[in-house]
């Protein structure tokens, strides 16, 4: 069966070539001889091959393989991953609103949906997964748990779940439904007259999302001067959402994004269609080097058009557009077709990539736009905030903490002792000696950037023969004799991983994202921002 279809597929090419004009027939042909080449190739080898085969894994390497030469965004979609699609596009999928991570032999469930089915049937954070359907889930990864318990809404599967502080392991029946994950989780005051509205992807009905966030801010603070759009580790998503989240802050009819790619036929010009909602409150945008896509399109046309002031860090850069084209049973490929261009007309794509991500390009090997206010803007490689902010990301300690789970095992045993917590402003975490005496029977142990790079030298130094062992050993000793007190040094940064993480155990992601706010430094500089409107005006004019 798999030579006949082959075959077929190799005459319809090699028609192709045939009939196509002398101007194109050598691009056909090679396509067409490539294609049958691979064919043969791929017959022969689930034909021959010493080993059983698996013919859809082999495909997929292969595909992955071709396509990995490209951009990093162009890729294969098999019918295994339609789920994960759907849940970039829609913001929907069929499941039980979970989400876990491989703990030693067992996934662990990291976090539950608010209404959904997990909540429903009982399921907490810190639950070990131990086996679905019957069949044991030792030594699964978490995509290979999770896939598991995905499937068509109305349909049940039974778990056992090992819970921390219980003795016996529990069964669950879990119904699955359509899962709707929130793309604004939550939107509120963080200031007197100022508001924030949390944006965490770019799914569909995005825009009127952001739109019902202004509206409810307007209408319970009648003197609301200012909102922050929090975008940092937004990853991007709906063009067209993009386009009606500026528009919740633009007039009609402002040209957002245009795309231009090979096929002239595709190229595309997006504007605002609807009415704003307010198109003279003061706005500050945070980016970081995660927000991505949809994200920059956002924050580079409310730049451009001198709309907003940008705040954080340097974006991703990702100025690509991808469409999806079904390939037959239910698979798909997502392919490049385009760079997208905002209305100073520069794109921010970047054009170096290593290991997949973009590789930072110096501003000077950038080229100069200029914003409606003739602000200098620069292309390629992200957008640039307005108001360059320090990285506030767990290093040192703090992220061997977060990295091994131990900030997130303790809070498992300390929500085992609690059954409820005060309101999300008002909790605050107390028990530092308790959780500095789990730390300390964890044998919790890390090492430093500092002494990894002393081994280095030693190691280094043993190859040329140097004797450096004993100055090494004195700056070894110094290092472990800093660490020794690290804990207590920063304790407030541990504190708010702890709170925030007990807070999302009882008030889920909204829940989050509200505490995160809690003395969040780029949120406080922008709450500054907006309540200088003399700093703000000067920014946006470029005087």
């Amino acid at each position: 069966m798999i030579k006949k279809h082959l075959s077929i597929c190799c005459l319809l090419l090699l028609s192709v070539s045939v009939f196509a004009q002398n101007g194109t027939a050598g691009k056909y042909f090679e396509i067409s001889k490539n294609l049958e080449i691979f064919a043969n190739a791929y017959r022969e080898i689930n034909h021959g091959y010493v080993d059983e085969l698996d013919p859809g894994k082999l495909m997929r390497s292969g595909l992955d393989a071709m396509l990995e030469g490209l951009d990093p965004y162009t890729n294969y979609i098999s019918e295994t991953d339609i789920e994960g699609y759907r849940i970039q596009t829609d913001g929907k999928y069929n499941g039980l609103g979970a989400s876990g991570k491989r703990m030693g032999d067992w996934v662990v469930i990291t976090e539950i949906l608010e209404h959904s089915p997990a909540q429903k049937a009982g399921l907490k954070v810190g639950d070990a997964i131990v086996s679905i359907q019957g069949q044991s889930a030792q030594g699964k990864t978490d995509a290979q748990v999770l896939e598991f318990l995905r499937g068509f809404p109305g349909t049940s599967a039974d778990i056992v779940v090992r819970r921390p502080g219980e003795n016996k392991e529990m069964k669950i029946k879990l119904m699955r439904e359509e899962v709707e994950v929130p793309n604004v989780p939550h939107s509120g005051i963080v200031a007197d007259g100022i508001g924030y509205i949390n944006l965490t992807t770019f799914t569909q009905d995005a825009g009127e999302h952001v739109a019902r966030g202004l509206e409810g801010l307007k209408a319970k603070n009648p003197n609301l001067k200012g909102v922050i759009l929090d975008l940092r580790d937004n990853g991007g998503g709906l063009l067209n959402e993009a386009v009606n989240v500026v528009n919740v802050f633009v007039p009609t009819g402002e040209m957002i994004v245009s795309t231009k790619g090979k096929v002239p036929e595709w190229d595309r010009t997006f504007r605002t269609t609807g009415a704003s909602v307010d198109q003279n409150i003061r706005v500050v945008v945070l980016i970081d080097k995660k927000s991505a896509s949809a994200s920059e399109i956002v924050s580079g046309a409310l730049q451009d058009l001198d709309r907003a002031v940008l705040m954080g860090q340097r974006s991703f850069g990702k100025g690509l557009v991808q469409n999806t084209k079904d390939l037959g049973y239910n698979a798909k490929v997502k392919l490049t077709t385009a760079k997208y261009y905002i209305p100073s007309g520069r794109c921010i794509q970047a054009v170096r990539y290593k290991n997949g991500q973009p590789v930072d390009i110096p501003d000077s090997e950038r080229a100069r736009f200029k914003t409606r206010n003739g602000r200098p803007v620069l292309d390629g490689g992200g957008v640039t905030p307005d108001v360059l902010l320090p990285v506030d990301t767990a290093t040192g300690i703090v992220k061997a903490l977060l990295d091994q789970n131990v900030i997130f095992d303790y809070v498992t045993q300390w929500s085992a002792k609690h059954t409820t917590i005060d309101s999300i402003e008002v909790f605050s975490f107390n028990d530092w000696d308790e959780f500095t005496r789990f730390v300390q029977n964890r044998n919790f142990s890390y090492e430093t950037e500092t002494e990894r790079k002393l081994k280095e030298l030693q190691a280094a130094a043993e190859k040329e023969n140097l004797s450096v062992s004993t100055d090494v050993q004195a700056i070894d000793n110094k290092v472990k004799t800093a660490k020794k007190d690290e804990l207590n040094r920063n304790k407030a940064r541990i504190v708010r991983e702890i709170e925030q993480e007990i807070v999302g155990r009882y008030y889920f992601q909204r829940g989050k994202v509200r505490k995160s706010l809690k003395n969040d430094p780029e949120v406080e500089e922008a709450v500054k921002l907006l309540n200088d409107a003399a700093r703000y005006d000067k920014i946006l004019s470029g005087r």
